[in-house]
């Protein structure tokens, strides 16, 4: 299918100003640029009712952690909360490149979200990111009360390598590793990082995240091959994914990682997992954090976030 018109407008606008491939760059330098894109594609931050900046004990010392709260829900409420993990390959990404969109979520779901800051490679690799994901889901399970949240309505989410993350804790929380999250919101995931589907033929050049690029990232996260295959790097390479939490997959037509993020959606309803999976055969990687361009950006984000409230057993209107 043809790509979107303000998908396309966003590649034009990448060819005009001449925005080098964040694989031709350093990491510090891929960084300035994702962080710069912000004003040119997002729009701006929606208000939501509270936020706050918080820090959790991690294995390598304080993660920053940031709280949203969304507009029209009672600030002595315990609320369903989305523990939310920042996509951008592991490499690139923090807690301001997602603002808009865990406000949007905040919003939308009538819930709390809580954004993770976790350790980014070349200076930690594989498995820091996950190791830090898993102290932050353990941080918001015990201190609920205190956050204002229902401990008994936790889910995990993230989009491209924060999509990863969030599927990894919900094998975790099936084995009893962590926490039990009710739900898995994973937004285009990244789930197998041997990256050899036909998707990774497809799709060489042109667009934001390319073969080239996302290998760039598995390189800098997962530099040892052998490492691709432990299933907390490819949740695809599980043994089972059964007994996982209930889970929202979305999908791009436009995408690398395409072929995998099905894959996983098939796998789970195949095993027995209740799956909503929501493929937009005209949307690129990254979108969701495109929406000044991009219009179809709100209208997924308040699918996904209605998924959610439906999980959660409120009224469905956001």
């Amino acid at each position: 299918m043809p790509l979107d018109s303000g998908a396309q407008r966003v590649l034009d606008l990448i060819r005009e100003i001449g925005r080098p491939p964040l694989h031709t760059l350093s990491h510090e330098a891929a960084r300035a640029a994702y962080a710069a894109s912000r004003r040119v594609l997002q729009p701006e931050p929606p208000a939501v009712a509270e936020t706050d900046d918080l820090v959790c004990p991690g294995p390598a010392g304080p993660i920053r952690l940031r709280r949203y709260r969304g507009l029209g829900t009672a600030a002595g409420e315990a609320l369903p909360c989305l523990v939310f993990l920042h996509g951008g390959g592991w490499v690139i990404g923090d807690l301001d490149s997602h603002d808009q969109l865990c406000r949007s979520l905040a919003n939308h779901a009538g819930a709390v979200v809580i954004a993770v800051d976790y350790r980014l490679a070349p200076e930690a690799r594989f498995p820091a990111a996950v190791e830090d994901a898993v102290a932050a889901l353990r941080f918001v399970a015990a201190e609920a009360a205190r956050l204002g949240i229902d401990p008994a309505r936790i889910a995990v989410g993230g989009d491209s390598a924060g999509g990863n993350l969030a599927a990894v804790l919900a094998l975790m929380a099936r084995d009893g590793t962590v926490p039990a999250p009710g739900f898995q919101l994973l937004l285009y995931p990244a789930t197998d990082l041997g990256g050899n589907t036909p998707a990774y033929q497809r799709f060489t050049e042109g667009y934001p995240l390319t073969t080239t690029t996302m290998r760039w990232f598995i390189d800098h996260y997962v530099p040892e091959a052998a490492q691709r295959y432990d299933w907390r790097a490819s949740p695809l390479r599980a043994v089972t994914l059964s007994d996982t939490a209930p889970a929202f997959v979305m999908t791009c037509g436009h995408d690398p990682l395409v072929d995998e993020g099905i894959a996983y959606a098939r796998r789970l309803d195949e095993e027995g997992v209740h799956v909503t999976h929501l493929h937009l055969a005209d949307q690129m990687h990254g979108f969701l954090t495109m929406g000044r361009l991009i219009p179809a950006a709100e209208l997924t984000i308040r699918q996904a976030a209605a998924v959610l409230r439906v999980h959660w057993g409120l009224d469905g209107s956001a």
